[in-house]
Order: structure tokens, then sequence, then C-alpha cells
């Protein structure tokens, strides 16, 4: 039998909705998943495997224009991934505005196959998607729409098996039981990111990156070691809280993902440290993994 195997490219606007599909099309956490805006940083791979077929999904950065060297780096990556893509699903949702022009812009050029998803329809009607599936048909004339919801999981199914036909044949990638490209300190830095996109509000979450400075497994205990890096003494301050009551509530619930993540007792120990404009210096966002 011929096996198939190619990279499949989840793009769109922040908030869409990319990180929720990604994760239910794979079944596994890959992505973390806020209600904030621009929570994905980085190209993730996430891997599904099958006897006859390897799909390798990219859940890219929210297409934004950027202000910053970081945006642009996060730019960069979803530029990389539509050159790399055999299929590129573009997440829209329901409520998106038709303010496409980034979006379009970055598909220009690309001879790959492309479906649209309209995300979170559970939460319009009938009409509204319709309007919708209409706009996109006679803007992009896509190879397929599909309404999901991902958080729901309606539709993903169908998603899948369009993916699983339009894959070219091809040897697998990557090695058959790998699920991610992402390495465990990556994941363990992302579940404390997600923690402080979760607790706090206004610039805190996009002013930070996370580096996980030690990682050491134990057969029991995995021994963790993260700096926080922020912008700013007094969002260093905000982020710790009074008499550190903030700073706990992060590593208390970024303990429990690492926890049912790595199904072992994690032992995790956060820093804060302050480099001022990080976002823009690309010495600094060179060595926190940004191209």
């Amino acid at each position: 039998m011929t096996h198939r195997a190619g990279f499949v490219s989840i793009i769109g606007k922040p908030n869409a909705g990319k990180s929720t599909l990604m994760n239910a099309l794979v079944g596994e956490k890959m992505s973390i998943i806020t209600p904030k805006a621009q929570t994905t940083r980085h190209r993730i791979l996430g891997i599904v495997n099958d006897a006859d077929y390897q799909i390798v999904f990219s859940d890219t950065p929210g297409i934004i224009k950027p202000h910053y060297a970081l945006h642009e780096s996060m730019m960069h990556q979803v530029d990389g991934s539509i050159v790399d893509a055999d299929l590129i699903l573009l997440v829209t949702d329901i409520y998106e505005e038709y303010d496409e022009a980034d979006v379009l812009k970055k598909l220009e050029g690309s001879e790959a196959p492309l479906a649209v998803l309209i995300n979170k329809v559970d939460q319009s009607d009938e009409e509204t998607v319709k309007a919708k599936v209409e706009y996109w048909q006679e803007k992009l004339n896509p190879k397929a729409i599909f309404a999901i919801s991902a958080l729901k999981d309606y539709n993903v199914l169908a998603v899948m098996n369009f993916v699983i036909e339009h894959l070219p044949e091809h040897p697998p990638y990557y090695e058959k039981d790998a699920l991610t490209d992402r390495n465990d300190r990556f994941f363990a830095s992302e579940m404390i990111r997600a923690q402080i996109f979760k607790q706090y509000k206004k610039e805190i979450p996009y002013s930070s990156e996370v580096i996980v400075t030690a990682f050491v497994e134990g057969e029991k205990l995995h021994r963790i070691s993260a700096e926080i890096i922020v912008e700013r003494d007094s969002q260093k301050n905000i982020l710790i809280g009074k008499d550190g009551g903030m700073l706990k509530i992060v590593g208390t619930y970024a303990r429990r993902d690492m926890e049912e993540f790595f199904q072992k007792k994690i032992f995790l120990e956060m820093f804060v440290k302050v480099i001022p404009d990080w976002r823009s210096k690309k010495n600094y966002l060179k060595k926190f993994g940004y191209e």
C-alpha cells in the first residue's frame, strides 16, 4: 500500500481558534489555549500517525501587523509554514469581520490546496453561517469550506477526512511514534506562559517570556526551574504580587498542568527577571528561540 505524508499549515487571525482546532485534530494538548489573542508565538508541529499516512499539522501564530521584532519573528514563522505546506487550513470564525487583507497577502503565491474552516458556528445561526460560506467561496474559491466548532468537536472529523484525502504520496517525515517536534522543556515553559495569560490582564502576558533554565527528570519527580522575563520593574512587582501571592497562583496551576501532561510529580521553582524591551532586541529573541 502506498504511504502518504504531508505538512498541513493551520493559519488565521488571532483568536480564530487555531490552537483549539490543532489540539482537536491531534488529540493532544499541543498548543496553549487562552481567551486572549496572540497566545501562540511559535510554530508548533503536531504529528498524527497511521499505518499508511502521517500528517504533520503546523499551528502558527495568529496573523497580525508587526509592532515589535518579536511580531516580525512570529510572522516569519507563518510565512515558513505556508511555504512548506502541502495543504493549508485557513481558520476564520463566525464573528470575524471581513478584514482579511493581512491573511490574503500571506496566501499570495501559494499553490497548496486550501480549505476554509469557519469556526465557532455553535455560537451562531444558519443564516450567518451561510453568508460566511458564500463570502469565502467568492473570495478564495477554496477546495472546501467547513462550518466547524473545534471546541465542541463539531465537523472536526470531516476536516480530518479531507486532510487525509489530500495528502501526497511520501514516506514519513518523522519517526512513527513522534507526536511533535518540541521537547519537554518547551511544553513546560508554555504551561507557565498559559497561566500568565490566564491570571494577568493588560500588558503583562504580552510583555512576558518564560525560559526553562533547568529540567531534571526523575523516575517519580521532575525538578523544573524557570525564569519569567518581563520588560519593567513595575511588571515584575505585579507578576510577583503581594508577598509573592500571584506568582504562587501561577506556579500552582502550571504545576498541576505539568503533572497531568508529564504524568509525574513536579517540583517547580520560578524567578522573575527584568530585561528592558526584550521584544525589540534581536539578540534576546534569538536566545529565547525566535528565528
